[in-house]
């Protein structure tokens, strides 16, 4: 049985449904902290149990008759994130499973300036020592975190954040294809190639397409970084978090989300979305 975790979340589901086109539905099986949000796909033949990574019986309960894992990464940070993934680790070993799928990302890296490629980096180690077969899906960044970044801007015309580097954003649905395709073949041994877009945008070419889709002007700002520090705490963000997101920019800059690979385009069978296509979308949906 395949075993999906975060299926609640946008890339776990995309994985689940993609999934139930390649194999039957009663050969998956999903891990959820909340399984009255998984309904719907109980209602398709999934089975759906409650595993949390904090709670490793649950897991052992979630897990059980496992072939297959995908761990999707945890929503944290640190010590904390790693300790959870390496629960979860375990609780596949000891259900049997005969391999690991893990979600990691293009700019895993134990030195990274921005602190989730640290905990991604920290966690293929584990994996590499865990004694089980496994495959490192090396996602792209996430092209919904430009809209994250475009929030403010969209009213006030001003695309306000630290100097950047350019990005390979990559979209959910894709990423979700993939590993799709990767549990149902079975064909990657160790990290994947980086699964990315197929081009490299900074913030400039961002706030430019914003721009041409919502026929706004939006004009790129360059802020010094104790500057956008300093305004995000007075807004209420906590200093751990503002830190974490200087860091992400800091490791754009230093082109570790820039490098552009064809193995998400071979592994989906198609073109990766243009980033234009997912704001495109978005920007449409938010009216």
């Amino acid at each position: 049985m395949i075993i999906i975790t975060g299926a609640n979340g946008l890339l776990g589901r995309g994985t689940v449904e993609q999934l139930l086109v390649r194999v039957p539905a009663e050969q998956i099986a999903v891990s959820v902290r909340d399984p009255e949000k998984a309904r719907g796909l109980q209602e398709q033949g999934i089975r759906v149990r409650r595993g949390d990574f904090t709670d490793p019986a649950s897991l052992a309960h979630a897990f059980e008759g496992a072939s297959q894992v995908l761990i999707v990464s945890a929503n944290a940070t640190g010590e904390e994130a790693v300790g959870q993934h390496l629960t979860a680790i375990e609780a596949a070993k000891t259900a049997g499973a005969r391999r690991i799928l893990y979600t990691s990302h293009m700019g895993v890296n134990p030195s990274s300036s921005f602190p989730p490629m640290r905990d991604h980096a920290a966690t293929e180690a584990a994996l590499r020592e865990c004694g089980l077969p496994y495959t490192s899906l090396r996602n792209g960044f996430y092209a919904s975190t430009t809209l994250m970044l475009l929030g403010a801007a969209l009213k006030t015309g001003e695309l306000a954040v630290p100097q950047d580097g350019p990005v390979s954003w990559t979209a959910h649905a894709d990423l979700a294809e993939a590993a799709a395709t990767a549990l149902a073949k079975d064909g990657f041994d160790g990290p994947t190639p980086a699964l990315t877009g197929s081009e490299a945008i900074d913030l400039a070419e961002v706030a430019e397409i914003a721009s041409q889709l919502t026929g706004r002007p939006i004009r790129r700002v360059v802020v010094p970084d104790d500057e956008y520090r300093a305004g995000l705490v007075a807004h209420g963000v906590p200093e751990a978090q503002a830190d974490m997101l200087l860091g992400m920019f800091a490791a754009s800059r230093q082109d570790e989300f820039a490098h552009v690979d064809p193995e998400l385009a071979h592994l989906i069978g198609r073109p990766p979305t243009p980033l234009r296509d997912v704001l495109k979308a978005a920007l449409t949906q938010a009216g």
